[in-house]
């Protein structure tokens, strides 16, 4: 009765493994069927993905930041809405995420502001920009307007994080909790578990294109890897964040969260909204109805686009361009 009971675990067992095995493959060859939106640029020494959409025009392009585990298809709805209203918008795939290639270690704020800069100068895209970024991007964008001041008309900040928010000691156990996560998805990633779950991979509620592309990056052993590492970055990218400086008060500065106001997130609220309460144009909202994902998503994006229009309406007018004439 023993053996019977054995050999049918182990018949089980096959056959889920064969089960398994056959929907990673689909989810592969599926996951490689799309051609991805964009196109590469060279920042010296690898290249990385660059998708602008929306027409050009005389006003101030938006430039997305993603947070960690992904890049430029976390914006793909939030990029749509802004196209339909005339607005133009940039998003990329940080080095060795998504669609870019590789760059040198550490993945720290230096490294992804200093990949930034080269990105938006080699892009055409003249400056100065709108900068969103969502989540742990409030590190890199808060470093990248400090040292690039010229380059900021104001930035919309979606459920992001700050520098003084990592130096709380709630949000250092978080830290280390996500690096247990980044650190078990990089092992899964590398040895195909988390292929068959492609069809899980868009929780943000993505349009067909941008959607397609998330669930690759998803399953992509390599993005997992590069996540892994920004991860490890984390406070060495917040400390260089708030070694920068501050953010300037001057700029036009929306902040968008997600969830409802509780009690509970009182602390959180007062850390995340902090550069908007600097600001002399502040926007500050909560979208209870969202999640963390859900907010750069088809049904939430378009608080994401009112930040914008807040920003655009306060920021200040261009500098004259003086004319001298012999």
């Amino acid at each position: 009765m023993l053996r019977i009971l054995l050999a049918s675990l182990l018949v089980l067992a096959a056959v889920a493994a064969a089960a398994w095995g056959a929907v990673a493959v689909a989810a592969e060859v599926i996951s490689r069927s799309y051609k991805p939106r964009g196109e590469m640029v060279d920042v010296g020494g690898h290249r990385l993905r660059l998708v602008c959409e929306g027409p050009k025009g005389a006003r101030p392009v938006v430039w997305m930041e993603s947070g960690a585990f992904s890049g430029a298809a976390d914006f793909a709805a939030i990029q749509q809405k802004l196209a339909a209203r005339g607005l133009r918008s940039c998003a990329y795939d940080r080095a060795g995420m998504g669609y870019s290639e590789a760059g040198p270690a550490p993945r720290d704020g230096d490294a992804i502001v200093g990949d930034l800069s080269k990105l938006m100068a080699a892009s055409g895209e003249p400056g100065p920009y709108v900068l969103m970024g969502h989540s742990m991007a409030g590190l890199y964008l808060r470093q990248f307007a400090a040292s690039h001041p010229d380059q900021v008309v104001g930035l919309v900040l979606l459920d992001a994080v700050t520098p003084e928010m990592v130096e709380r000691r709630e949000a250092s156990r978080f830290a280390d909790r996500m690096l247990g996560l980044a650190r078990l998805g990089a092992v899964a990633g590398s040895v195909g578990l988390t292929k068959p779950l492609y069809w899980w991979g868009d929780r943000i509620g993505l349009p067909p294109q941008g959607r397609a592309e998330k669930r690759r990056g998803f399953i992509s052993g390599r993005q997992s890897r590069t996540a892994y590492a920004e991860v490890r970055g984390w406070r060495a990218a917040a400390a260089q964040a708030a070694a920068a400086g501050p953010l300037r008060p001057e700029w036009p500065i929306a902040v968008v969260t997600a969830g409802p106001r509780s009690p509970a997130m009182s602390m959180w609220d007062e850390v995340r909204q902090a550069p908007a309460r600097g600001s002399k144009a502040p926007m500050i909202e909560a979208v209870a109805e969202a999640d963390h994902r859900t907010l750069l998503g088809l049904v939430h994006g378009d608080r994401a686009v009112a930040g914008v229009e807040h920003v655009l309406a306060n920021a200040a007018p261009p500098a004259p361009r003086w004319i001298l004439l012999y």
